[in-house]
């Protein structure tokens, strides 16, 4: 029989992992499932200060459902896309001047939606593509309130790159035909370009769904979810043991997969597509050591391209002619003929 003394112990452990467990529980909830309430999401963890931080550890992040911002400057389409996470909406646009190359599906990171990326899309336009704007499930005008941070979202990107394909046999045409959703694009090259998280979940796609697009541009993808969330806790200056691995076993719990097998390292190994790697060097949320890891184990040719200085956020805002640059060299080269 135990001592008192050792009973005592054995009960103040249990209670404190018990504890550690409820709260990872419920902060792993908050991250992963959006509110219907009006407001802001909670400011970024390097942006808080100790106070600020502290209400955040005991009362989770406030994460009402993004919703979209105006809409492009160029006429845009609205199409629905059924995905298996429920309908997805996007908006089509056609470039200026003449048959397009191609199509550009852009998918958003984290707590954003389509509207996000209309600068992107404009530039892609420009250079003479298609492209479609998609609101990843959960986010925007999509239907959802969940999201799995890259996993599930994979199988939005495959359902959008089924649409774009299954479009063009249905159309007998090179150029477009008239659907449910509207006009929709034609053959050509079909280029799928994702931030952060939507750039995990075309790897996931690729890796695991069996998409083969011309080519990706992927900017700061992170290289698993356990790093990620380690990422948060430091950036709060806070201890990532145990409470990160309990928030990421804990949020694949609560909906439905494994999340430390959630692991774009792992899927960049399986990736024979011409891609394009952009990161930021003063990322707070994604490592060089996470980036470097990505772009060692993509199989297929591949370029990469560091902005100094920069963390995690649009890379055109502080080099505008740089990331056009990047992007119209690696969309003109000759490897994606």
């Amino acid at each position: 029989m135990l001592k008192p003394s050792r009973r005592w112990l054995l009960l103040l452990l249990l209670t404190g992992f018990t504890a550690m467990n409820a709260v990872a529980f419920f902060h792993a909830w908050r991250f992963t499932h959006f509110s219907n309430e009006p407001g802001l999401h909670s400011p970024n963890p390097e942006q808080l200060s100790p106070g600020q931080k502290l209400w955040l550890l005991l009362t989770g992040i406030r994460n009402p459902k993004p919703h979209n911002g105006p809409r492009p400057g160029f006429p845009v389409e609205t199409v629905r896309i059924a995905s298996p996470n429920g309908p997805l909406e996007a908006w089509y646009a056609r470039p200026d001047s003449g048959r397009a190359r191609g199509t550009v599906a852009l998918f958003h990171g984290y707590t954003s939606s389509k509207s996000h990326l209309t600068h992107e899309a404009g530039y892609f336009r420009r250079l003479g593509y298609n492209v479609l704007l998609v609101d990843q499930t959960g986010n925007g005008n999509s239907a959802g309130f969940r999201t799995t941070v890259g996993y599930r979202e994979a199988d939005d990107v495959a359902a959008v790159y089924h649409w774009l394909k299954d479009s063009t046999k249905s159309s007998g045409s090179p150029l477009h035909r008239r659907g449910a959703g509207g006009e929709v694009p034609a053959s050509g090259e079909l280029i799928l370009y994702g931030v952060s998280m939507g750039a995990v979940a075309i790897l996931r796609a690729e890796a695991e769904l069996g998409i083969h697009p011309t080519a990706n541009i992927l900017e700061c993808p992170y290289g698993n979810m356990r790093q990620t969330a380690y990422n948060r806790f430091a950036s709060m200056h806070v201890p990532g043991f145990p409470m990160a691995d309990l928030l990421v076993f804990w949020g694949g719990v609560q909906n439905g997969f494994w999340a430390f097998g959630l692991n774009a390292e792992h899927y960049a190994s399986q990736i024979h597509t011409p891609t394009l790697l952009l990161w930021g060097t003063a990322d707070p949320r994604v490592t060089r050591a996470e980036t470097d890891a990505i772009f060692a184990h993509l199989a297929g040719s591949k370029v990469r391209h560091d902005f100094e200085g920069i963390g995690h956020e649009p890379y055109w805002k502080r080099y505008g002619a740089e990331w056009e640059r990047q992007v119209w060299v690696f969309l003109s080269s000759a490897h994606l003929e």
